[in-house]
């Protein structure tokens, strides 16, 4: 339980070091999105992103479901 304590924290860490930068998603569907990453929920169930390109058009606002999330990555510099 000490090293899933320790990954979950180095995850949420990781998650507020990207907090207002812009992210490119890879999700389950093969669709490639990119938006400016936000926060997820408590369970880790959603994740809510600013302007999301999508093929279809920029979003606002949105919630990613984390199921439908196969990958994600921002810059961190």
């Amino acid at each position: 339980q000490g090293a899933r304590a320790a990954l979950r924290e180095r995850f949420l860490r990781l998650l507020g070091r990207g907090r207002g930068r812009r992210a490119r998603f890879w999700l389950w569907s093969g669709v490639r999105v990119e938006a400016e990453l936000g926060c997820p929920d408590r369970e880790f169930s959603a994740l809510q992103v600013d302007s999301l390109r999508t093929p279809l058009g920029i979003q606002g606002a949105a919630l990613l479901r984390a199921s439908d999330v196969l990958a994600f990555s921002f810059p961190l510099e």
